[in-house]
């Protein structure tokens, strides 16, 4: 029986789908057989020809049972979950079958937040003040040791889905009865006030064999008020910066990650010092796969599959210029009736790579969540601040019209 592996795919407003062709690709000019599964009544038109299953991916047993019935199918060699939500469930199922990568326990280090920190803060890496929201009274006693404004998230959310920046009493108050019953869900940390800095990294046999150092160029919790962008930063890079470079190594070789790709998040602060935020055992999100893409010459999923699947494979990646992208976002809500495409976009200058989600017929309401967006566009600069420049181009060309949806 020839070797397979299992991605984990979940085709949603196309996010994963450039992550999702470079894994078959790669395993499929390896000699393994691609098996995809996804969610229940999702089959979307890039999975024909393949093996396919569908499952509750929702639920944990149900991802376990099929990842069961496929494993009686085919000789599973590796899982590759794309999607942040998959991670825990896909180490379960690796356990069940005896099949290399992030055990259970290592991806605990990865999605439970308490758990993150807590280990962070084992390796000496300094993290966010935070409580357990037992009682209001446990968080107003924190908000009196901290201040305000608190972060109030879940403890194994993504994408700030049911994250709330709490400025006050009052607010505080308003999220408390919005949590109800599922306040065990939550922690409360400190507002951190600093530079967001993310790194995009692949690992092989525990050594960081691809970083990619990234700041973003607004706060993630204000999603609704600013774009979201983020630029790399490749060229001179300041000691406060290599030392974020240094704690991601000392993070993801302490989270227990041997061979994988990870998407990690910190703050600079002021007075130098760094503050560890958040780590995923995945790619980043929106359009930071398309972005390194563009910049740096690898797709980080398929170059994760890469490194998987063939021991002597050595990553190389292009250095090039800088490289930012940014969410296309809008102002106006209701039914589309007209909207910039790919195309437009394109061609603008400096412009590598656009995607746009939403077509005319969509109905646009106020984002809920970080990634809650039009779509996506990539751009290169000669530094940080031409690339901002070519930021505020990209928006002003940018089109959308609506009309009411009642």
């Amino acid at each position: 029986m020839s070797p397979a592996i299992l991605i984990v795919y979940r085709p949603a407003a196309g996010r994963y789908l450039a992550q999702f062709r470079s894994v078959v690709a790669v395993a499929t000019e390896l000699g393994h057989r691609p098996v995809v599964l996804v969610p229940t009544g999702e089959l979307p038109p890039e999975v024909d020809g393949l093996t396919v299953r569908e499952a509750d991916l929702d639920s944990t047993p149900a991802f376990r049972a099929a990842v069961d019935d496929i494993a009686a199918e085919h000789r599973l060699v590796r899982i590759f979950p794309l999607f942040e939500g998959d991670v825990l469930p896909a180490a379960r199922a690796r356990r069940d079958h005896g099949i290399p990568g992030l055990t259970p326990d290592q991806a605990l280090n990865f999605r439970d937040k308490n758990v993150m920190h807590r280990r962070a803060e084992e390796l000496g890496v300094r993290v966010a003040r935070s409580c357990r929201p037992d009682t209001l009274g446990a968080v107003e006693e924190f908000a009196a040791q901290v201040g305000y404004p608190l972060v109030i998230k879940p403890y194994a959310g993504w994408a700030c889905g049911s994250t709330y920046r709490v400025d006050g009493a009052e607010r505080l108050a308003e999220v408390w009865q919005e949590m109800g019953d599922d306040r065990h869900e939550y922690r409360v940390e400190e507002f951190v006030r600093g530079t967001e800095f993310h790194v995009d990294s692949l690992l092989q046999d525990g050594e960081v064999v691809f970083e990619q150092l990234s700041r973003y160029t607004y706060s993630v919790l204000e999603y609704r008020d600013e774009p979201g962008g983020t630029i790399s930063r490749k060229h001179d890079l300041s000691k406060r910066e290599q030392r974020i470079l240094e704690l991601n190594a000392t993070v993801l070789r302490g989270f227990g990650m041997r061979t994988g790709v990870a998407h990690v998040e910190f703050f600079l602060l002021d007075d130098g010092e760094v503050v560890f935020g958040e780590a995923g055992a995945r790619a980043g999100g929106g359009s930071i796969v398309p972005a390194i893409q563009a910049g740096r010459g690898i797709n980080l999923a398929g170059e994760w599959a890469r490194l998987e699947l063939d021991p002597a494979h050595r990553t190389e990646a292009r250095l090039g210029p800088e490289i930012g992208t940014e969410y296309l976002s809008s102002g106006k809500y209701g039914r589309i009736t007209g909207i910039s495409s790919p195309g437009e976009l394109n061609a603008l200058d400096g412009v590598l790579d656009a995607d746009v989600w939403k077509s005319v017929g969509d109905v646009l309401a106020p984002p809920v969540a970080s990634n809650d967006v039009l779509g996506w566009y990539v751009c290169e600069g000669r530094d940080y601040k031409d690339v901002l420049t070519r930021f505020v181009a990209v928006r002003s060309a940018f089109r959308v019209e609506t009309e009411s949806a009642v």
